[in-house]
């Protein structure tokens, strides 16, 4: 008679099931990314990172100086340096860009057009930074959920978006604190793009 004997045969798989139950070690780590988070005052940078980190939306205070959360998503951890877009804080926004791997910027879809203007200001500047220049964008067209907003096209031609970030890794979405799904994918699509980077230099 060949193969096992019964007795050796239910050894043999109470030992598969203790290698499936107990033996697969921890998950792989998940990849982090460092992000750099820009914007001017009152376009909902604070609030968007809060409500991925599921912060009670009433414990959120405008960021003043910086300030950097861990959102954790199912492939990976984004540890976001936001920075305050105040006037007077703005022009040191470049001090803290070093070691950014993607930029997430938020713009107030619903804003007045001098605050508009400042915000296409801002993310031109940051397109063309020497540090930021070959990184991933996600722009955030935010307070979709406004009568005045502005929609994904509007913010697209007034951005100018196509003719200068052509050749760019960029996405335009549009969001509010009322979608969350929406934003998740926003940034699920960002994760996207960074890890494409990360294979492009693989392969150099």
């Amino acid at each position: 008679m060949t193969g096992l004997r019964i007795p050796e045969a239910f050894l043999y798989m109470d030992y598969l099931c203790f290698r499936a139950l107990c033996c697969k070690g921890p998950p792989p780590a998940r990849p982090e990314y460092d992000l750099v988070c820009i914007g001017l005052s009152g376009s909902g940078k604070t609030s968007l990172l809060s409500k991925l980190c599921s912060e009670s939306p009433e414990h959120v205070v405008s960021t003043t100086g910086f300030s950097i959360k861990a959102v954790p998503f199912q492939n990976a951890v984004l540890n976001v340096k936001e920075l305050g877009g105040a006037d007077h804080i703005r022009k040191y926004w470049s001090r803290y860009y070093q070691g950014s791997q993607g930029v997430i910027f938020v713009l107030d879809s619903a804003s007045s057009e001098g605050d508009l203007e400042a915000a296409r200001s801002e993310l031109h500047s940051a397109l063309q930074h020497p540090q930021l220049c070959t990184l991933p964008f996600l722009i955030l067209a935010n307070h979709q959920d406004k009568p005045a907003a502005r929609s994904v096209q509007e913010v697209k031609k007034y951005f100018e978006l196509e003719p200068l970030a052509r050749g760019k890794r960029w996405i335009l979405q549009p969001c509010s604190l009322d979608n969350v799904d929406a934003l998740k994918d926003s940034f699920c699509q960002l994760i996207r793009l960074l890890e494409e980077k990360d294979q492009d230099a693989a392969r150099m």
